[in-house]
């Protein structure tokens, strides 16, 4: 008697991913290939039960301590930007433009390669920021007195008015986003950040402004 082969078949609903999203604060099974894509999930072993929220809502509770630290890191760097864009606007400036002002209260007369180093923005991106500055009146772009191929930067009368004007500013609103912090936890705080930023240098990190495409 001939016996009827049959062949298994694996249930789909078994091997199929769950990639269910559901709002209105209920759950989204997040498997390995969710996991892939969000190497934030990684840490859990890439099977996460996580609300329908966006990773950084949960970042405070959900993800693992280094995680939570550099959410905090990035957030604080791009909400302080935001908050001091506040600051230049009724002033006219960018940060671009404050960061090339602030070399240059620091070292009149620097060459513009020199600004293209610090700034870390190349040296075609540097050239239209400081033809902007110039129509505003706030530098001026000499010849340099041995070599007239070379052009230094100098920073007007207007120019250091503005300085003037925005650091003060600076010091009342760095001084309302610290005042919960004593001095000695502002002391620990910067080492610790100097620790970070000498870690991220080995990287390649620069200390050039973040928001070069601001140019």
């Amino acid at each position: 008697m001939a016996t009827r082969k049959t062949t298994g078949t694996t249930s789909t609903k078994a091997n199929k991913s769950v990639d269910t999203k559901k709002k209105g604060g209920k759950t989204l099974s997040v498997k390995s290939k969710k996991a892939a894509a969000n190497p934030e999930a990684e840490g859990s072993g890439g099977n996460l039960m996580v609300p329908w929220t966006s990773w950084r809502a949960i970042a405070d509770d959900s993800l693992p301590l280094n995680i939570r630290i550099a959410f905090h890191i990035h957030d604080v760097s791009r909400m302080r930007r935001s908050a001091y864009d506040q600051i230049m606007k009724p002033v006219g400036i960018t940060r671009a433009q404050w960061w090339v002002m602030a070399h240059l209260s620091r070292s009149d007369g620097m060459m513009q390669t020199q600004l293209a180093d610090v700034l870390n923005v190349g040296k075609a991106a540097v050239g239209p920021l400081l033809e902007r500055l110039e129509a505003a009146n706030l530098v001026e772009r000499r010849s340099d007195a041995i070599d007239k191929r070379v052009k230094r930067v100098y920073m007007l009368k207007a120019g250091r008015q503005i300085m003037k004007t925005l650091v003060q500013e600076e010091a009342k609103f760095n001084d309302r986003v610290l005042a919960f912090m004593s001095l000695s936890e502002r002391e620990e705080l910067l080492r610790v950040l100097a620790g970070i930023k000498k870690a991220l240098a080995e990287f390649g990190g620069t200390t050039s402004p973040e928001d070069a495409d601001s140019i």
